[in-house]
């Protein structure tokens, strides 16, 4: 394993390399000087997500959902759980499929929520339905292994 990582920093999009001992003590981006790990769900739109997916190396947790969705409402708060529980070793987001149809469309989403892990860049599992968050950190972990 590399002793560096490529991480892209939640604001501003800068991609910083990282020892991978220094992720856990709140390392501050390079280009903007805030911290990279916030312990909350990023928002991803069209323009940003190819950045975390294809340029951070950290494995990326994705929740496609819409706002009107009950399950998806329910959901949101074990989703901010897990952020806070599984960084800096994987990176979580949330893609509403109302604002971003192209990026539901992209990955085929047909139900939601759904959660898609990536890691280098490709899909290695996807589940549909609502977690607590318990549930939710076990499965990343397990596929993850």
């Amino acid at each position: 394993m590399s002793e560096s990582l490529h991480v892209v920093c939640p604001h501003c999009g800068g991609v910083n390399r990282l020892p991978r001992a220094r992720l856990g003590s709140n390392p501050r981006c390079g280009k903007c000087h805030r911290d990279i790990f916030t312990g909350h769900p990023l928002t991803l739109a069209e323009d940003g997500f190819e950045q975390f997916l294809k340029r951070s190396q950290l494995p990326l947790l994705v929740d496609f959902w819409a706002p009107w969705c009950g399950p998806c409402r329910s959901m949101a708060p074990a989703f901010e759980k897990a952020a806070g529980l599984l960084e800096p070793e994987v990176l979580l987001g949330k893609v509403n499929t109302e604002e971003q149809q192209g990026l539901a469309t992209r990955f085929g989403i047909r139900s939601i929520p759904t959660l898609a892990l990536f890691r280098g860049g490709s899909e290695v599992a996807r589940v549909a339905g609502a977690m607590d968050s318990e549930s939710l950190v076990a499965w990343v972990r397990q596929h993850l292994r």
